[in-house]
């Protein structure tokens, strides 16, 4: 299934990408007698047997529950994550930007997955205007994906964390470098260069739409331009392994998101190119879609 959050002037629904538009899965579900909510969370709160009634619903639905892709708008799949953490997934994107920064890559990093806590409160979906911060002009995107936790728990072995992904969903991990920077010269960080935005879609994709979800090709286009260019097979940690050690102790919460890191040149820094107001900033995950966003002027 591909999951999208839609508005069709009524507000948020809850909706699965077909052909032509977005199957509004509530108004689907009544006219079988059946019910499902109109929010993301809540449907993925529901559990397997709401999945599975969704995807008889796509097979099944009238096509008078279709809207049409030119009369809705996207907006993040799940506009207001119950959790956000960002962890550091692909290594060769942290070891090359700390190097840049003439700061060592510290062996923990190997050791376990590190993240941090991310702004789960300024959520973006595709085709928004990113508003920057009135004092930053080192403007930065970072090329990632992300998954959406389904079945909760707590203490979950590596070999069933592939059990509680809901699915995946494309991130852009904005980046106001120039207030980044000096919280992390104190030892903390990232703090208030992520603190304004992030940017998660178009929709959230099912596992069992992918052979394998660890080769797929990402790219980052900034006005057409390609930018970043990397594969998912790059990762040194999985989802499943942040999965499995972020739950030890510790209980995972149906929606909420893990970011996987930038992948390797995926983001202006590594580059050494710095974005401008008004370019539009393309990322592009293999099987998930195009995340796009423009940047705006405080």
């Amino acid at each position: 299934m591909k999951l999208v959050t839609f508005d069709a002037g009524r507000g948020p629904r809850l909706g699965a990408l077909t052909e032509t538009g977005a199957l509004d899965l509530a108004v689907a579900a009544t006219r079988q007698k059946q019910t499902l909510p109109i929010s993301m969370q809540a449907f993925i709160e529901l559990g397997p047997k709401a999945w599975d009634l969704a995807r008889e619903l796509i097979k099944t639905h009238h096509r008078d529950d279709v809207f049409p892709s030119e009369n809705i708008q996207l907006l993040a799949p799940i506009p207001h994550p119950v959790r956000f953490r960002d962890a550091c997934l692909f290594l060769e994107h942290m070891e090359k930007a700390l190097g840049k920064l003439d700061r060592p890559f510290d062996p923990e990093f190997k050791r376990q997955v590190i993240y941090y806590n991310a702004d789960n409160v300024h959520v973006s979906g595709t085709g928004a205007e990113i508003v920057w911060p009135r004092d930053s002009s080192w403007i930065d995107y970072e090329l990632e994906w992300a998954c959406v936790v389904g079945t909760p728990g707590v203490d979950i072995a590596l070999e069933n964390a592939s059990d509680h992904i809901f699915g995946f969903t494309i991130l852009n991990d904005w980046s106001a470098r120039d207030l980044q920077f000096p919280f992390m010269g104190c030892g903390l960080g990232p703090a208030a260069g992520k603190d304004f935005a992030n940017s998660f879609g178009p929709c959230i994709v099912t596992p069992d739409e992918f052979d394998d979800p660890y080769s797929l090709q990402m790219s980052a286009r900034i006005n057409g331009e390609q930018w970043s260019n990397g594969t998912t097979s790059s990762m040194y940690w999985r989802f499943e392994d942040a999965i499995s050690q972020l739950s030890k102790g510790r209980p995972l919460i149906a929606g909420e998101i893990f970011g996987s890191g930038t992948v390797l040149d995926g983001c202006g820094f590594e580059l050494e190119r710095q974005l401008s107001f008004g370019d539009v900033v393309e990322l592009q995950v293999e099987g998930i879609g195009i995340l796009k966003n423009r940047i705006a002027h405080p």
